[in-house]
């Protein structure tokens, strides 16, 4: 029976995919040359694995900065007292007070939001919205022949604008930002008279020139972190997620099964595991050489990805096996998908450093991802089944037995 190459789900299984919570998307960063500026202006090439990591990078830089402007901002109350006319105190000291309050909200929020990307954004960005919001109310209030007698205010969009480079924002991220604290500085030199003379020509000269620098730090301290995250969680001959990051996107499946259970009358969507080996590949690196064996392991990985979709998963397991996360595929679907890659690796030509054919048959284990079984014995019945195909002539596919069944002792290949 021929297959084709698609790997499209049904109308229906996108109906149902659409109308429940997106799941873990599994995506490849880029940090090299032109790449890295595409994927630290904004997070749209991001995966949904590595916005996790880039909150919880964000979030400890929250709670740092946080903190230090929480205890600086009420040592600025004794300056003013000391500087400041006493009928001005009123303003400035409702301003602090909102601010420190405003400032503990954003502490407590970003230590209480672990897993919440969006909590934890919206956090970074009111860290540097309260001072400055701060700052434009004192402008406000102020009668305007009082603005002259603020100490230190002027420094506030300055302050801002070199706290971006501690965040790992993108550049459209900064660069907002940056714009929202220039306005700001032509607004107070408006009320103070210095717009568009020498001296405000040259604070805004000089915070152009500060954001600038944020921006270049922002981009490699961005791409950094997409290169160190990279490193970690993906096999460097595939490109494809290694052993760990499997496991750890395994279980944030089975905790968006269980999130968008009750999102659908038929109950938490399917998801199912495919334990994908090549058959004699220590044939492959005998007769060929091991860069040839390299050479048809990538080979079979782009295979394998092009065989997928957008929110499935595959990763390099080790060796030559594979593991592929079926999203929204129940037993009966994965094994079409399983049989319909089996017939692709048999019929695809895969080739050698000369371009000499060489043949490669896979054998594959399919078993249903339960939301609530550790995701180490879903991984097992897969395995199982594997080796069970391997048993029974290889180049097929077979099905695992029911989680509660027993299963045939595991022999070696």
């Amino acid at each position: 029976m021929l297959f084709s190459k698609s790997n499209e789900p049904t109308d229906y299984q996108n109906r149902r995919l659409d109308a429940l919570a997106e799941p873990p998307e599994v995506g490849h960063e880029l940090f090299v040359g032109l790449s890295a500026l595409r994927d630290t202006l904004s997070s749209r090439h991001h995966s949904r694995d590595f916005a996790f990591a880039h909150a919880r990078y964000l979030r400890s830089r929250v709670l740092a900065l946080g903190l230090i402007f929480a205890l600086l901002s009420p040592l600025w109350i004794v300056v003013d007292s000391l500087v400041l006319p006493s009928e001005l105190l009123r303003y400035t000291l409702a301003g602090r007070v909102g601010l420190l309050l405003g400032l503990v909200g954003v502490l407590a929020l970003a230590y209480f939001s672990h897993e919440r990307i969006r909590r934890i954004r919206f956090s970074a960005g009111m860290l540097l919205a309260l001072p400055a919001g701060f700052y434009l109310f004192v402008l406000v209030m102020l009668p305007v022949e009082q603005v002259r007698h603020l100490v230190g205010y002027g420094f506030i969009p300055f302050l801002l604008v070199a706290a971006l480079s501690v965040f790992p924002f993108t550049l459209l991220e900064s660069i907002a930002a940056g714009l929202a604290m220039l306005g700001l500085l032509a607004y107070s030199q408006v009320i103070d008279g210095s717009w568009l003379t020498g001296r405000g020509l040259e604070s805004v000269w000089l915070l152009s020139s500060l954001l600038v620098v944020s921006l270049a730090a922002n981009h490699f301290q961005l791409s950094l972190l997409l290169r160190l995250y990279r490193q970690a969680t993906h096999d460097p001959l595939t490109g494809l997620f290694n052993r760990g990051a499997l496991e750890v996107h395994l279980e944030k499946v089975q905790a968006w099964q269980r999130d968008t259970e009750g999102q659908d009358s038929l109950g938490s969507v399917p998801c199912s595991l495919l334990m994908i080996d090549l058959d004699h590949f220590k044939r492959i690196n005998d007769s060929y050489g091991h860069s040839v064996g390299d050479s048809v392991l990538c080979q079979f990985a782009e295979l394998l990805v092009s065989q997928t979709r957008r929110h499935d998963c595959v990763a390099r397991y080790g060796g030559e096996e594979f593991v592929i996360i079926l999203v929204g595929s129940g037993q009966a679907r994965a094994l079409e998908v399983a049989e319909r890659i089996r017939y692709a690796v048999e019929k695809t030509e895969f080739s050698g450093h000369a371009d000499e054919p060489i043949p490669v048959t896979t054998s594959i284990g399919v078993t249903r991802l339960e939301q609530d079984e550790p995701a180490q014995e879903a991984l097992k019945r897969a395995d199982e089944a594997l080796y069970r195909a391997k048993r029974e002539g290889r180049n097929q596919v077979v099905a695992a037995l029911a989680p509660t069944a027993p299963e045939d002792a595991r022999t070696p290949q």
